[in-house]
C-alpha cells in the first residue's frame, strides 16, 4: 500500500480524499496556488507545497508542478479528484513516466472515453444503445442539417470534448442550427481547445441517470447502482439522488448490466461513471463516461456503505476488488444538493468572497463534504463550489424531510448561495412526487425569487447591528471597532 499520496486538486474534494487516506493510515500532499495558501485543504493535510499563481494554468493545471511536487514530497501517488487534470491522459502518461502511479484508469481509456464520438463508436460496436445522431465529428452544415431532419427537432448540438455543461446548445428549427453550431463550437475552442461539434437528438422529458463502476486490474467489473441527476441548471447537476423514483428493478438490473458491458467494452479500471438519458418511455441511451470520481459520489456511499476513494486507492495499488455484484446492495435513500457560491437570481453567476460566518448542519444521517471555514475567501478563479449536503433516510420522504431541515441549518455568511432556491424545489409537488426531468427548473423555476417573508426582521437585525455598532466606538475616536458580546448584552451580572 502507499504510504504518501499528492491529492491534485482543491476545495472540499481535496479534503474528501484526505479523509480516507487518514483513515488508511497514509499520509497526504496538498498541492495550493497562491489564492489558496489558507484553504482548508492545505489545513488538512501532512505537508503542502505552493505550485505557482492563482491562474490555474500555472498551478493545478501544470502538470510538470505537480509532479515535482509529488517527486519533492516523495510521494508515490497522485489522486487527481475531478475537474482540473482528472479526465487528461497526458497527465496519466508523465505520472507513469516519472514512476508515479495514478489513481484512476489508463490514459487510454481517459482518451477514448473523452471523445464523444469515439466513446459512441465504442458502445455501438458493444451493442450499448446510443441516442440517434451523428457518430463523427467536423460535418458539413448540410449534413448536420440533414441529420436533424431525420432525428427531428429539437437537437442537442454538443463539444466531442470537454464536459460541466460547456459547448452545448439545444436547436428547436433548423434556422437556428448554423448559430447555434457556431456558438458551441466557440465555447468549446475557448474551454477545451477543441472546437468539434456533433449533433444528437434532444430529449425535452428525459432522466438522465448514472451508474457507479468498480473495475480493478484482474478483469472483475461491478456496478454500484444508479443516481437520479436530472436537476441542473446550465447542463450541470444540482441534486442527486439514489436511488431514482423512476428506475424499477428490473430496469435497474438491465441497466446495470448495460452500464458494466460499456465499462469493459472502454476496457476500464478503477472508480468511474457511465451515463445514460432515460426517455418518457423507459428507453434508455448511452450518454457518456466520466472517467474519474464523480461529484455525487456520497450518495451511492450513503446507501451502500461503500468507501468509493478507498476503494479507488485500493484499485490502484494492484489489489482486486474485494466485492462481487451479488454483495451490493441498498439500504434506504440519499439526496445531495452542490451548495455553490452563487447567486441564483442572477443566473447563478458566481459570488467569490470571504466567508464572515460558517455553521454546518449536523445530526444522523447527515454529511457535509466542505472545503470551507468562517474567514477563508472563495476564489474567484476557480469551481466557486463550497460542499455537498448529503442526507441518508429509510425512505425518499424521509430523506427530503432531513434535507429541508439541513438546509435550514446551514449558515454561510458572507457569499451568496442557493441554499433558498434548493430549499424551494426540495418543498415542491414536482420534486416530492418525483416527477424531474433535465428540464425541471426551467419549467418549475424559471423566474424563481426569494421569499420576502423575512425581509423586515432582516431589516430590523441589520438596524439593530448597526445601532450597536455605534454604541461600541471608543470614545474620542471616530472609527468603529467590533463590538463583544459584553458590550452588547446591556445589564448583566457575574
Amino acid at each position: 500500500m502507499f504510504k504518501k499520496i499528492l491529492i491534485a486538486n482543491r476545495g472540499e474534494i481535496a479534503v474528501r480524499v484526505i479523509q480516507t487516506c487518514r483513515d488508511m493510515g497514509i499520509k497526504t500532499v496538498a498541492v495550493y496556488s497562491e489564492a489558496d495558501g489558507k484553504a482548508l485543504h492545505v489545513l488538512e493535510a501532512d505537508e503542502a507545497v505552493c505550485i505557482g499563481p492563482s491562474d490555474p494554468a500555472q498551478s493545478y493545471l501544470s502538470m510538470e508542478k505537480i509532479i515535482e511536487a509529488a517527486q519533492q514530497t516523495k510521494a508515490q501517488a497522485i489522486h487527481p479528484g475531478y475537474g482540473f487534470l482528472s479526465e487528461n491522459y497526458e497527465f496519466v502518461e508523465k505520472c507513469l513516466e516519472a514512476g508515479i502511479v495514478f489513481i484512476g484508469p489508463p490514459a487510454r481509456a481517459i482518451q477514448q472515453m473523452g471523445d464523444k464520438i469515439t466513446s459512441r463508436k465504442i458502445m455501438v460496436d458493444a451493442g450499448v444503445p446510443v441516442t440517434p445522431g451523428l457518430t463523427s465529428g467536423n460535418h458539413s452544415l448540410e449534413e448536420m442539417q440533414h441529420k436533424a431532419r431525420e432525428v427531428g427537432y429539437p437537437v442537442l448540438i454538443k463539444a466531442t470534448a470537454g464536459g460541466g455543461g460547456k459547448g452545448i446548445r439545444i436547436v428547436h428549427t433548423q434556422e437556428e442550427l448554423a448559430q447555434g453550431c457556431e456558438s458551441a463550437a466557440r465555447e468549446a475552442k475557448n474551454a477545451f481547445g477543441n472546437g468539434e461539434v456533433y449533433l444528437e437528438k434532444f430529449f425535452p422529458r428525459a432522466r438522465h441517470i448514472e451508474f457507479q463502476i468498480l473495475a480493478d486490474n484482474f478483469g472483475n467489473t461491478i456496478h454500484l447502482l444508479e443516481r437520479e441527476c436530472s436537476i441542473q441548471r446550465r447542463h450541470q447537476k444540482i441534486i442527486e439522488e439514489t436511488p431514482s423514483p423512476s428506475v424499477t428493478p428490473a430496469l435497474r438490473a438491465e441497466m446495470g448490466k448495460v452500464a458494466v458491458a460499456a465499462a469493459r467494452a472502454a476496457e476500464y479500471v478503477n472508480a468511474g461513471t457511465v451515463e445514460f438519458l432515460l426517455d418518457d418511455q423507459n428507453r434508455y441511451y448511452f450518454l457518456e463516461m466520466n472517467t474519474r470520481l464523480q461529484v455525487e459520489h456520497p450518495v451511492t456511499e450513503m446507501i451502500t456503505g461503500i468507501d468509493l476513494v478507498r476503494q479507488q486507492i485500493e484499485i490502484a495499488a494492484g489489489n482486486p476488488l474485494t466485492l462481487n455484484q451479488s454483495d451490493i446492495s441498498a439500504r434506504g435513500h440519499a439526496i445531495e444538493c452542490r451548495i455553490y457560491a452563487e447567486d441564483p437570481e442572477n443566473d447563478f453567476c458566481p459570488s467569490p468572497g470571504k466567508i464572515e460566518f460558517f455553521k454546518e448542519p449536523t445530526g444522523p444521517g447527515i454529511r457535509n463534504d466542505c472545503g470551507i471555514y468562517s474567514g477563508c475567501t472563495v476564489p474567484m478563479e476557480y469551481d466557486p463550489i463550497l460542499s455537498k449536503l448529503t442526507v441518508h433516510g429509510e425512505r425518499r420522504d424521509q430523506a427530503i424531510v432531513k434535507m429541508i431541515k439541513a438546509l435550514k441549518d446551514y449558515i454561510i455568511m458572507g457569499v451568496r448561495t442557493p441554499m433558498d432556491f434548493l430549499l424551494d424545489i426540495m418543498g415542491s409537488t414536482p420534486f416530492q412526487e418525483g416527477d424531474v426531468f433535465t428540464n425541471f427548473i426551467d419549467t418549475h423555476f424559471s423566474d424563481w425569487k426569494p421569499s420576502q417573508k423575512n425581509l423586515g426582521l432582516a431589516c430590523l437585525a441589520f438596524i439593530a447591528d448597526d445601532i450597536c455598532k455605534e454604541k461600541s466606538q471608543s470614545p474620542g475616536k471616530g472609527e468603529r471597532q467590533n463590538p463583544t458580546p459584553f458590550q452588547t448584552l446591556g445589564n448583566w451580572n457575574l
